[in-house]
């Protein structure tokens, strides 16, 4: 009777002893994939492009760092771009305008939050100051005052000075100017009845 255990020296054994009991990485030597001519570069830079603006908008410079990260040359990526740029798939000013309108909105966040933001995903300083010229100060103190006024319940109860940090520190965040900020904040806690001094500016509660 012969001792020899399951795929011991057999041909499926010998490949999974090989590379620690998994089979060896990439196509085989000689199969059709180890054969196939490598990728197009540039049509790998449309696949990439086209697949990430269809999950969402997206700038030249996250689309330029995802062929990076794909390995797909710097003159293919330059190339790719360009075209999706002359035929509107790229458009670095309404990406901007849209991101502008929606985040203020949606998320009340100031001209200095939202040019922020813009710069982070590599639009050009003329295109986000642009963007953010649609939002004039009368417009800010506008959307200033409604989130407030959305907070100011909640924090009623908590000590007077606690209350103006924390309310004045929720606009910080948003990027709102500390002058407007503390303006806005002592008016809506006067017009319940609190009076609070001013808080020196850079005490904003983080």
């Amino acid at each position: 009777m012969s001792t020899e255990t399951p795929h011991e020296g057999g041909s499926r054994g010998g490949r999974r002893r090989a590379g620690r009991g998994r089979f060896p990485d990439g196509p085989s030597p000689g199969s059709g994939a180890a054969d196939a001519p490598p990728a197009d570069p540039e049509a790998v830079a449309r696949e990439v492009c086209l697949r990430l603006l269809t999950m969402s908008p997206r700038t030249r410079s996250q689309l330029a760092q995802a062929l990076q990260k794909k390995n797909v040359p710097e003159n293919v990526a330059e190339r790719v771009l360009s075209r999706f740029s002359e035929v509107g798939l790229i458009d670095d000013a309404a990406f901007a305008q849209a991101w502008v309108e929606s985040r203020h909105r949606g998320r009340g966040l100031a001209g200095r939050a939202l040019a922020a933001e813009l710069r982070q995903r590599g639009v050009a300083d003329e295109t986000v100051k642009e963007a953010v010229s649609v939002l004039d100060s009368d417009q800010e103190e506008s959307r200033a005052r409604d989130l407030v006024d959305r907070r100011l319940a909640s924090t009623r109860g908590a000590d007077p000075v606690k209350r103006m940090r924390k309310l004045v520190g929720m606009l910080a965040r948003k990027g709102y100017a500390p002058g407007l900020a503390y303006r806005v904040v002592k008016e809506a806690l006067a017009a319940e009845g609190t009076d609070v001094e001013e808080l020196p500016e850079d005490d904003p509660e983080e």
